[in-house]
């Protein structure tokens, strides 16, 4: 697995700061198109792949916002590229776009199956490169120059590479040089502990005893090992456990030193919570979220409703994370200090920078982005 989560934040329309030396191969901006739906997992993992690009070469990013018509399935737009139509007929058809409004640029970005037809489109249209986040599905492999996956059973196929899901935030070099790659665990508790917390999506389904479990669990640490928490919801978690937290916030006593309220906040909560914190516990609906703290260098602890069930894909790149000592996960239904504790015991984070590493895959798939300009 080549690399995956990591910083830069959401792209802006100004150059991005490039570092390290690379950065020194081309000094003019690379002009990027970034493709939005709207979802942070999807948004998050372009965003990765701008911040990585921008690690050898300025960027110089234009967000656009692509909504599919529901007249037209996906199925059909990916039919009509493979079959040779005019970039423009999809995007109108599709989309509602026209070439002529589009901005310019020398690579489009993106990832959600959603942005998949309008990626091949205006990259064709704009004699662009362009890098996907994701599987294919049915389109032909010709239309995408990069393709990033995160299943190793993918690896071979055409223009296709394998990382963990790229994201924005990078903080492991700060936590490396503090000294932060002790094992944790019941001899060594975390002092803070990021709590991440997700909801109800596809076979998971949160009951209000599963949600009281985590509020339980979060007390009981606090009192019996000192254990404390910075915690944020996101736009599936809902009202009951966010008013929780949201009191729990309010008791010194709970032990929850912050509270973050997706619903007062909104998305970008991620980056500051993983600066913050030596572990995290993340709720195990959410592989973003999981990919993007392990990508931080942070051991992952994720914790499972009683209604759960994670689709074949899904269960197999699990099932990477733990085979490579990243991640583990615990039922809710009964969570005590001690389990959260001995899970951390046979973890081993990650200690290199995901950033720095889709950089150099990206720059030795696609070096025509980072030629002397």
């Amino acid at each position: 697995m080549v690399a995956g989560s990591s910083p830069a934040g959401p792209t802006r329309r100004n150059p991005a700061s490039p570092t390290g030396p690379a950065s020194r191969l081309s000094p003019a901006p690379l002009q990027a198109l970034l493709l939005s739906d709207g979802k942070p997992g999807h948004y998050h993992q372009a965003e990765g792949v701008v911040a990585a690009i921008a690690r050898l070469r300025p960027v110089r990013t234009e967000r656009l916002e692509v909504r599919r018509r529901f007249v037209v399935p996906t199925r059909t737009l990916l039919q009509l590229v493979n079959a040779g139509f005019a970039p423009g007929a999809v995007l109108r058809l599709g989309y509602g776009l026209q070439v002529s409004s589009l901005p310019q640029a020398q690579v489009v970005v993106s990832a959600g199956g959603e942005t998949l037809a309008a990626n091949a489109a205006i990259a064709k249209a704009l004699r662009a490169v362009n890098i996907f986040c994701g599987r294919l599905r049915r389109l032909a492999p010709e239309h995408v120059r990069l393709v990033i996956v995160s299943l190793e059973r993918f690896a071979d196929l055409p223009n296709h590479m394998v990382s963990l899901p790229p994201s924005p935030i990078d903080i492991g070099g700060r936590r490396r040089s503090a000294g932060g790659e002790a094992r944790l665990g019941r001899a060594n508790p975390p002092s803070r502990v990021g709590v991440l917390v997700g909801g109800n999506s596809g076979a998971f389904r949160y009951t209000p005893e599963d949600w009281l479990e985590l509020t339980r669990f979060l007390a009981e640490a606090h009192r019996s090992h000192g254990l404390r928490w910075l915690a944020t919801t996101s736009r599936r978690s809902g009202d009951f456990i966010a008013d929780r937290l949201a009191a729990m916030a309010a008791d010194p006593a709970s032990g929850l030193e912050q509270f973050i309220d997706f619903r007062t906040a909104g998305p970008g909560a991620l980056s500051r919570i993983f600066a913050a914190v030596d572990a995290v516990v993340c709720t195990d609906d959410s592989t973003t979220m999981i990919s993007e703290a392990v990508g931080a260098c942070l051991p992952v602890v994720s914790l499972l409703p009683r209604t759960h069930a994670l689709e074949p894909r899904e269960a197999e790149y699990r099932r990477v994370l733990e085979e490579r000592g990243w991640y583990r996960r615990l039922p809710l239904a009964g969570l005590s200090a001690e389990a959260f504790l001995g899970a951390l015991e046979a973890i081993t984070p990650r200690t290199t920078s995901q950033l720095d590493e889709l950089a150099a895959a990206v720059g030795g798939r696609l070096p025509e982005l980072f030629a002397a300009a």
